[in-house]
């Protein structure tokens, strides 16, 4: 009678557990899959912040059942206990079961990353563009015009385009294409990664392409063969505009989307970090390109001059021999090869 009274009182607290872990864990999402979830995962603990009802010492459970799910759970050790808090580990995870239940195909193919960065390029690199059109029609973002006398036009904006939308169609995709055959398919982990994760993550993998473009830069400036025939289509034009961002050589383009492939596989990044470092280097890309020193662009708002943006890729456009980081700026700044912007002014 014991046992089974026991085994009752175990049974209603492990349900009651799971209704409020699958509750919570499944919110937003369809009533069918919030019932289906697996109690196994990784982080359904989380959830658990307060124990207040006392638990009284539990006797030996009575089947293998009971004793799986009391071990699983610990219920045992959570006796009036406070639960640590990871809620900031699991802010990612609903976004995450999202992309995976419902658009796994999408994420998995080896053409999202190349979606993703040219569609970045492309929505990023219209506000700019507009600016450069409307010109002295909107003296707010105007007065902010690094060179006010060199204005891009229409069909400038339309080669630089164009020859970046060439590229990705004659050489990035056939080249994910025969990738599929030789490159193991990824796959995707159960879990979304911290916030703390992306971050470090993230900077490991910017600071990383900011030295690997920096040598790769600085060599193609100093040999002139490598300059004519590789990076010297990157500065026909000496004012830069958003489009220009992705002007590349072919030769360029692959080794940039080497890098970016490869570097948060060299690093482990989680799948997710991978996506926001490459929307996020795209916006840095397209920033130090648009010909603007903004006020509230990412090389003011973040602090000790950290960042070059476009104040210190413009300048590079000017006097092609500095400059070379494309991101952040110590490595000009240690190689002496930093020069500070020289804003030129209309002449009226």
């Amino acid at each position: 009678m014991c046992c089974v009274l026991c085994v009752f009182l175990k049974g209603s607290v492990n349900l009651l557990v799971k209704v409020c872990l699958s509750t919570l864990s499944c919110l937003g999402e369809k009533k069918k899959s919030c019932w289906s979830a697996p109690l196994e995962r990784k982080a359904l603990s989380v959830e658990l912040h307060y124990i207040k009802a006392e638990l009284s010492p539990v006797p030996e459970p009575c089947s293998s059942l009971q004793q799986h799910h009391i071990k699983m759970l610990n219920i045992s050790e959570l006796t009036l206990q406070l639960l640590p808090s990871r809620t900031s580990d699991r802010l990612l995870q609903p976004f995450w079961d999202y992309m995976l239940l419902n658009h796994r195909l999408l994420i998995s193919s080896p053409f999202f990353p190349v979606l993703l960065a040219f569609s970045s390029y492309f929505f990023f690199s219209i506000p700019f563009a507009a600016l450069d059109l409307l010109g002295e029609r909107v003296p707010l973002f105007h007065q902010y015009k690094i060179q006010p006398d060199r204005q891009p036009t229409v069909g400038m904006m339309a080669k630089s385009f164009m020859t970046a939308f060439y590229n990705h169609i004659f050489f990035v995709l056939p080249t994910v294409i025969i990738g599929m055959f030789i490159l193991p398919t990824p796959t995707l982990p159960r879990d979304a990664p911290t916030l703390y994760q992306v971050f470090i993550e993230g900077l490991a993998v910017l600071l990383l392409f900011d030295t690997q473009y920096y040598i790769w830069h600085f060599i193609h400036h100093k040999h002139p063969q490598l300059y004519r025939w590789i990076h010297a289509i990157h500065h026909e034009y000496m004012a830069p505009f958003s489009w220009s961002t992705e002007q590349l050589s072919i030769p360029e383009l692959m080794t940039v989307g080497f890098w970016s492939n490869q570097d948060p596989i060299v690093l482990k990044c989680h799948p997710m970090t991978t996506w926001c470092v490459t929307v996020f280097s795209i916006w840095m890309s397209v920033e130090d390109h648009i010909g603007y020193d903004l006020p509230w662009t990412l090389n003011h708002l973040v602090p000790f001059g950290l960042l070059g943006g476009a104040p210190a890729h413009d300048m590079h456009h000017q006097k092609p021999n500095s400059n070379y980081a494309p991101f952040f700026s110590h490595w000009d700044r240690i190689f002496g090869t930093a020069v500070p912007l020289k804003k030129k002014t209309l002449k009226k």
